[in-house]
């Protein structure tokens, strides 16, 4: 990868399958260009490792709350490497966000505990298959909260995100963006619902007056196919809009991507699977496909 800097990669919930996932990087091309930060007994000694014990005992399938409070320290050695210029940028394996939340810290993320440890003040979920790039206008939260949460200056905050980061962390010029309805059909001229009249339009001509290349209010249904044109990312209102379509097309592969922080991280597309944790059958894929973006952005 030719990176003057290694990435970090913080190895995630000890009784997933995160720790297996990070020893398979041992035979990758990728071995020499990171550090992982998690429990020495659990991660092969070929690796580099900055060791953070766990203070119980660990059993595969079985997390224990006891432990989040090193995986957190971990998580944030990580972000603070960053910032201070010692990484490149990170890479997250997964952790189990009720675990952390049992364990009496309010947690609903990686993505948002990150915003708070590096003061960005409003991060942008994206996750890439390959060319497809989906971004989320909202994140964690109910489906009922949604519409309540989208105003005007939510959306055009994510979209500059967006922007600015496809151009200064993918290298793309002028991003050509297609928004997502909230609404099925985009609200059907009001029939379906005002919020693309009221609060979409007006934030998307505001944005293309700034020189933003936006399409949209788009349907959802159809965002995603041949006559939404070439598109250099899907902006999706709320989660379960856009991210079926993106792992559909790139399960075992994607790649979740954080925007809108002053330090690059990526993560995997999946969760803990805590039913396969220790039978090294976990499909390393969407680790080594978050390492080689990391490398990709960091160079660029």
């Amino acid at each position: 990868m030719a990176l003057t800097k290694p990435l970090v990669i913080t190895a995630g919930e000890p009784a997933g399958v995160g720790p297996e996932l990070c020893n398979a990087l041992v035979d990758s091309p990728y071995a020499r260009d990171l550090v992982v930060i998690g429990d020495q007994r659990q991660l092969d000694e070929r690796l580099r490792v900055i060791d953070m014990p766990f203070p119980v005992n660990v059993e595969a399938g079985q997390p224990d709350p006891a432990n989040a409070g090193t995986l957190l320290d971990g998580l944030r050695t990580a972000a603070n490497g960053c910032l201070a210029g010692e990484f490149a940028g990170m890479v997250t394996a997964p952790l189990a966000k009720s675990v952390v939340a049992d364990s009496g810290v309010p947690f609903t993320g990686h993505t948002e505990f990150l915003a708070a440890v590096t003061a960005a003040s409003h991060p942008v979920m994206m996750l890439v298959a390959g060319e497809l790039r989906v971004a989320l206008a909202s994140t964690h939260m109910p489906l009922r909260d949604v519409a309540d949460y989208l105003t005007p200056d939510i959306l055009k905050h994510v979209l500059r995100i967006l922007n600015a980061d496809l151009r200064d962390k993918f290298g793309i010029d002028e991003p050509d963006i297609v928004v997502c309805g909230l609404n099925p059909h985009a609200g059907e001229e009001g029939l379906l619902g005002r919020e693309e009249i009221e609060l979409m339009v007006p934030a998307l001509d505001e944005l293309r007056a700034e020189g933003l290349r936006l399409r949209g209010p788009m349907p959802a249904d159809t965002a995603f196919t041949p006559a939404a044109g070439h598109k250099d990312a899907v902006l999706a209102m709320y989660h379960d809009q856009g991210l079926p379509v993106l792992k559909y097309a790139g399960f075992g592969h994607a790649v979740n991507v954080t925007l809108g922080l002053p330090i690059i991280r990526t993560s995997v597309d999946h969760g803990t699977a805590f039913d396969i944790a220790g039978t090294g059958s976990a499909d390393p894929g969407s680790l080594l496909a978050a390492v080689e973006l990391a490398a990709i952005m960091a160079q660029s």
